[in-house]
């Protein structure tokens, strides 16, 4: 049973350490992260911006900026494969082929002056080793499936609007049908209808071509519709993590706790949302205990000296928390 388990394993991430570090300061971006994944599940990185979330995605990648970005400590495991230890020249085969990343930005993430269709074929190319018209024909495919028509393969990302281009950059994402697909913010700046729409095609397509998720986004409710489990990061920290009905029926963690306080409810008569107070801590001089400690209406004065470990609570729901821990919340 234990071998069955490992052979699901997707993505095994132990003690992440990530730094930005420059002449002037150090910024201490990811501090001991741990998560694993299963194939086919959706997991949500939820958390406030700065957390951590999107340099945790590039760690994966290995794309962090060349002089400043550095893996201090920790490993990922990557379907079986320490991704950390392997070349460059091996990374870049498994780049686009076997992990791909949906990034922020559409418009920077396609080049202004090559077709959308070259560029999703020129992926195709490089990574299934097929001819010219191969790759043109899979690239049309592709835009078939995300609901682009193929006609449109010669146009360039300025003739497409928001929406479109984010399309674009699914498609050249999965156009390898990639084992995991990093989705960072996939519907930001994109319009309610859009955002449903791109949401359902994502859906679509991670059941037909069973796709492992990681979906990075600060909307709870495109988590609730989207992900099977769920880790809520701060100050580059994971500080509860679990299945979906774990952290949305069984919060824990009083940053969680505010972040479905600062939710607008049509079922109360609250006038007012309840924000958290304060910002998160300067990522260059961290506090030494709890990094919500500051923030944290249970503080006590442990909390200010002692970082909590990180402790499962129930089968497969951890936080990371002393009040939790201690059963006083």
């Amino acid at each position: 049973m234990e071998k069955s388990s490992e052979n699901r394993t997707i993505l095994d991430i132990k003690n992440l350490v990530v730094r930005y570090v420059t002449d002037k300061e150090t910024v201490h971006a990811v501090n001991g992260v741990s998560l694993t994944m299963e194939k086919g599940e959706i997991l949500g990185l939820v958390g406030e911006t700065g957390a951590g979330k999107t340099t945790i995605a590039k760690s994966i990648m290995r794309i962090l900026p060349a002089f400043a970005g550095r893996i201090e400590g920790g490993t990922i495991a990557f379907n079986g494969n320490d991704i950390l230890s392997i070349s460059e020249k091996e990374m870049q085969k498994l780049r686009g082929k076997q992990v791909s990343m949906i990034f922020q930005d559409p418009m920077t993430a396609l080049n202004p002056i090559e077709t959308v269709g070259d560029q999703i074929a020129e992926t195709i190319k490089l990574h299934e080793k097929c001819s010219k018209g191969e790759a043109r024909k899979k690239a049309v495919e592709m835009l078939e499936m995300v609901g682009i028509p193929g006609e449109r393969y010669e146009e360039f990302p300025f003739q497409f609007s928001g929406g479109m281009k984010q399309r674009v950059v699914i498609a050249l994402a999965l156009a390898c049908n990639p084992l995991l697909l990093l989705a960072d913010e996939p519907t930001t700046a994109l319009d309610v209808t859009i955002q449903a729409q791109v949401l359902e095609m994502m859906r679509q397509l991670q059941r037909t071509l069973g796709t492992s998720v990681i979906l990075i986004t600060h909307d709870l409710g495109i988590v609730a519709e989207m992900c099977s489990k769920v880790a809520v990061v701060y100050a580059g920290e994971i500080v509860e993590s679990g299945s979906l009905e774990d952290i949305f029926a069984h919060t824990m963690h009083p940053y969680t706790i505010g972040l479905f306080g600062s939710i607008p409810r049509l079922n109360t008569e609250d006038r007012r949302l309840h924000p958290i107070e304060g910002l998160m801590p300067d990522p260059t001089d961290l506090p030494k205990g709890c990094a919500f400690c500051t923030r944290c209406q249970y503080a006590a004065d442990r909390c200010s000296s002692e970082k909590p470990a990180d402790q499962e609570v129930s089968p497969g729901h951890r936080v990371r928390c002393f009040k939790v821990q201690e059963g006083a919340l």
